[in-house]
Parts: structure tokens; C-alpha cells; sequence
């Protein structure tokens, strides 16, 4: 009783302070946002009155079949469900987007629709929101099974769901009204980047809490990752943001940094953000479940060691290859594109890993769908991988800056890499999260796979070709020593180019609302009738291992 009152009272003081602060708010957007986190408040405090247990509680739909189980799940489902939904909003915001530069007037006049108010709101939905529940889903379900231990602090597990998403509403929400901080992938203002600091401190707590009660003494690779992700991440967030606001009850802040220390701090937060948020913690997913859906071990677990080591300390220098041709010292540039070249090797590192663990059951790319998103994520990951180090080199980057180039290089890495591993995972997980024999449809997983690899090249090379005849016709000079185009012609010579990738965009979106009629029938407990994926019997004679050995 006491632990209940304790809780009301906690939420019922959070209503009354937000209530306060959105009566004091200096702007409009603050006043919003804290009338958001008022009725969160509202809204925790009735269900803690009506002695709702967030540990034990369960939602009809968002939890699985009411069965004792040895680990703790049902933030697991929530957080896969979260996923996917974010996902979709990320991938309808892209596409509007897409749509927009190629006709402006779908910009409909509303300072809420334009395009640099819906593009931060698109980057961040799928790099946070998607990504983001990706990994705290994923990795509360790998900590658990490999360490033989249910989640530490199963009360503060909820919270990080929770508290993650009630972030997401107050980023999502403070980019339509206009409130940013600037920052690429670091766009919210001070008040949501200290809310996220709390949540994501007791992501850290859970986390770790579960890696010390485990029962297995050996710490799996997988957890390696996913724990310097969170530390990494949560130190980059720390330093980048540094901020004073203007008022305790404006959303307006400035930075700490000025100038060219302002730029390296972001982009030195900005590349490391890939390299922990969407490599790092992506990879974590990689190791465990690829050899989980190949039902084979790891190819070499002293490369996977080799390869973290290496990863983790030299990605952490590369951001100044983002300023080349900047007010940033010469010196710090090249440092920067060194590291990046270097960065390849163990890069490619974890890619040929996670590909050779199909070694000797290569016959399931046949066969199992999943297995075949896999491969084709390991395989963008590899080709992103060697495309970044070379955009880095500064030569080839005179050419490729500020044009769609990179964002092809982004696009093919998130929607290729980070996606097309998410999908699988989730293909992977929902069955299993619900206690269904398997996926209602394994054919759809396989139209999945093909629209979405079909949208992602439409994407990529339609960027590509755009990013290099950008980059070719602005250095182009005649005679006279004039530029011979225009920028205004420039844009018009990327028209079909932008047709190209809206219509990739599209692809990619049909494949996800595909998933998510395939993840409906799932939970529903329905199962599709159909054929095989493939009629040709298997000869494992002609899948043999190359070597004959155990894995390391």
C-alpha cells in the first residue's frame, strides 16, 4: 500500500509541476510539450490508482499467451510492435518528403508540412523510433537468454519503453512546431534531451543489472555490442547537447560550443551516432541472430572479438571526414580520413563473419526467407562499409559533397543495412514473443524481401547517378571561366532522378505494410496455406563447409 501511494504521489507531483510549467510556458511549443508530459503523468497515475502492476499487468494485444516463462517478455513485444508502427510513420514521412522535392507544392503552404520541418521529423522517426525500439526490444530479449537471467529491475524496464516513447511523441511533436536545436540527428531541444538522459541512464542500469545477476559465466559477444552502444551513445548525447536555455520555461537553448568547435563536436557526435547507434548496436543483432535462424555458431568467435575491438576504437575518430574543405584544421581533416580508410577492414570484418556463418547451410537462402534478409543486410553493410571510407578520402569527397551522393550512401546503408536486419529480427521474434508455430505467411516474408531490395536500389542508384551529375555539373566551368549551369538548372536535371526515388520509397513502404499484415494474422494465431519456398529437394553434398572444422 505504502509502494502504491509512493507512486501516486510521484506521478500526481510530475502532473502538477508539468501543469505549472505549461501555465509559465514562454512560447507555444513548451507550453505543448509540457501539457504533453502532464497528461503522460495523468495517465500513469490513474493506472497506478486502479493498481494496474506495470510488471505483471497485461494487454490483450500486446502481450503474448498467459504462460509462465522463465524470462520477462512482455516489454519485448511492446517494443516490437513499437517498431514496427514507428516504422511506418518514418517510412510515410520519407516518401512525403521524396514527393516534395520533386513537387514543392505538395508542401501545401503549412508552415507544419514543409520540408524542413517534416525531413528532421522523418530521419529521426527511423534512426530513433524504428532503430531505437529495434534495439531496446532486441537486446532485453539477447541479454536475458544469454546471461540465463531474467531482466534486472523488471519495474525500470518498463519505464525505458515507456519513458523512449514519451521522447519520441516530444521530439516528433517539438519538429512540426518548429523546435530544434540544429543538429543533425540531434535535433530536440534541452528539456526532451535531459528526459532521454534519464531514460536512457536506466537502459544502462537494466542492462548491466542483468549482465551481473547472469547464470552463464561467459559474457556473449552480442551483449559486447549492445553495451557499447549504450555507453557510447549515452556520451556522445551528453557532450553534444551540452546547452543553456534561455529560460526554464522556453524551449530556446544555446550551445555551449561556437563555431568550428561547434562543428567538430557535432560531427564527431553525428558519424559516431552511426558508428554506435546504427553499426555497433545493429551488429549486436546480427551476431546473435543470424546463428540463431541458421541454426549454425558463429563463424569465428576470436574474429567477432578481433573485430569489436578494433571497430569500437577506431570509429570513434572519424567524424572530421565530414568537414573536409571546412574552417577545420587541415591536419584534423586528414586524421579523420585516415581513420575512416582504416575503419574498412574491421568493418568488413563482422560482414564476412555473419556471412560465413552460413557456412555449410548456405541451402537456407532457398529456403528460408528470413535467412535471405539476412544475407542481403550483411550484404549492404558491406558495400556501405567500403562506400563511406572512400567517400572519406578527399579527393573522391570534392566531388560527392553536399550532393544526393551521400544520401544515397545513407539511404543504402539505413534502408539496406539497419532495415533489412530489423525485419529479420522481428520475422525472427514474433512467433516466438506469442508462442506461434511460425509466421502466418512465409511467402509474403519473401514479397517483403523482394520490394523492399527492389525500392532500395531504385533508391540508392537513383541517388547515386543524381549526387554525381550534381557534383559534376557545379564544378564545371567554360572558356570564359564561368560556371557553365546554374543552380536552378541543376535541381531541374535532378527531376526524374527524384521521381526514381520516391518511387523506391514507395516500394520500401509497400514491403513494411506487407510485414505488418503478415505480424497481424501472427498474433490473430493464423496460419497461411501454402507451397514450400522451394520444390528442389536439398543435396548436402553440395553444401558442404569449405573447411571441415569446428567454429572458433
Amino acid at each position: 500500500m505504502d509502494i502504491l501511494l509512493t507512486r501516486v504521489g510521484v506521478w500526481f507531483f510530475v502532473a502538477v509541476m508539468a501543469f505549472a510549467a505549461m501555465a509559465l510556458g514562454a512560447d507555444m511549443a513548451y507550453s505543448v510539450h509540457m501539457g504533453i508530459v502532464c497528461l503522460a503523468a495523468l495517465i500513469a497515475m490513474a493506472a497506478s490508482m486502479h493498481k494496474f502492476d506495470f510488471i505483471t499487468g497485461r494487454f490483450p494485444v500486446l502481450s503474448g499467451p498467459s504462460v509462465a516463462s522463465h524470462y520477462d517478455d512482455d516489454p519485448i513485444r511492446w517494443g516490437a510492435i513499437a517498431t514496427l508502427f514507428w516504422g511506418i510513420a518514418g517510412f510515410l514521412v520519407g516518401l512525403i518528403i521524396a514527393l516534395q522535392l520533386a513537387f514543392p507544392v505538395l508542401n501545401f503552404n503549412l508552415e507544419f508540412t514543409t520540408f524542413g520541418r517534416l525531413r528532421p521529423l522523418h530521419t529521426s522517426a527511423v534512426i530513433f523510433a524504428f532503430g531505437g525500439n529495434a534495439l531496446i526490444a532486441t537486446s532485453f530479449y539477447v541479454v536475458q537468454r544469454t546471461c540465463r537471467a531474467r531482466l534486472a529491475f523488471p519495474g525500470l524496464a518498463r519505464f525505458v519503453f515507456w519513458g523512449y516513447q514519451l521522447f519520441i511523441v516530444l521530439a516528433a511533436t517539438g519538429y512540426l512546431m518548429g523546435v530544434t536545436e540544429g543538429k543533425e540527428y540531434a535535433e530536440p531541444e534541452w528539456y526532451v534531451d535531459l528526459w532521454l538522459t534519464v531514460v536512457w541512464v536506466s537502459y544502462l542500469a537494466v542492462f548491466v543489472g542483468t549482465i551481473v545477476k547472469r547464470k552463464e559465466p561467459h559474457i556473449y559477444v552480442a551483449n559486447w555490442f549492445y553495451l557499447s552502444f549504450i555507453i557510447t551513445v549515452a556520451m556522445l548525447h551528453l557532450v553534444n547537447n551540452l546547452s543553456m536555455p534561455v529560460s526554464l520555461f522556453g524551449s530556446k537553448s544555446y550551445s555551449a560550443f561556437a563555431g568550428v568547435q561547434d562543428a567538430l563536436t557535432q560531427w564527431w557526435y553525428g558519424h559516431n551516432a552511426v558508428g554506435f547507434f546504427l553499426t555497433a548496436g545493429f551488429l549486436a543483432m546480427m551476431y546473435y541472430f543470424v546463428p540463431k535462424q541458421a541454426e549454425r555458431p558463429v563463424y569465428s568467435y576470436r574474429l567477432s572479438i578481433v573485430h569489436f575491438w578494433s571497430l569500437i576504437f577506431l570509429y570513434i575518430w572519424a567524424g572530421p571526414h565530414h568537414l573536409h574543405y571546412t574552417a577545420l584544421p587541415d591536419w584534423a581533416q586528414t586524421l579523420g580520413m585516415v581513420f575512416s580508410v582504416v575503419l574498412w577492414m574491421p568493418s568488413w570484418g563482422g560482414m564476412i563473419n555473419g556471412l560465413m556463418t552460413l557456412n555449410g547451410a548456405w541451402d537456407k537462402i532457398r529456403t528460408d526467407p528470413i535467412i535471405r534478409m539476412m544475407v542481403m543486410a550483411l550484404a549492404f553493410y558491406g558495400m556501405s562499409t567500403f562506400e563511406g571510407p572512400m567517400l572519406s578520402i578527399k579527393a573522391v569527397n570534392s566531388l560527392s559533397h553536399y550532393t544526393d551522393w551521400t544520401i544515397g550512401h545513407v539511404h543504402s546503408g539505413a534502408l539496406g543495412w539497419n532495415g533489412m536486419i530489423t525485419f529479420a529480427c522481428l520475422y525472427y521474434l514474433f512467433p516466438r514473443l506469442w508462442n506461434r508455430e511460425r509466421m502466418y505467411s512465409l511467402r509474403m516474408i519473401n514479397w517483403h524481401f523482394w520490394l523492399s531490395t527492389l525500392g532500395i536500389v531504385f533508391y540508392a542508384s537513383a541517388m547515386w547517378v543524381s549526387g554525381i551529375m550534381q557534383g559534376l555539373m557545379w564544378r564545371e566551368y567554360g572558356a570564359d571561366g564561368y560556371l557553365v549551369y546554374s543552380f536552378a538548372e541543376t535541381v531541374a536535371a535532378m527531376f526524374p532522378m527524384y521521381l526514381i526515388r520516391a518511387f523506391g520509397g514507395l516500394l520500401y513502404l509497400s514491403g513494411a505494410l506487407v510485414m505488418v499484415f503478415n505480424v497481424w494474422m501472427t498474433i490473430a494465431g493464423k496460419l497461411r496455406v501454402e507451397k514450400p519456398m522451394t520444390e528442389t529437394p536439398y543435396n548436402p553434398e553440395a553444401d558442404r563447409p569449405f573447411v571441415a572444422v569446428p567454429a572458433e
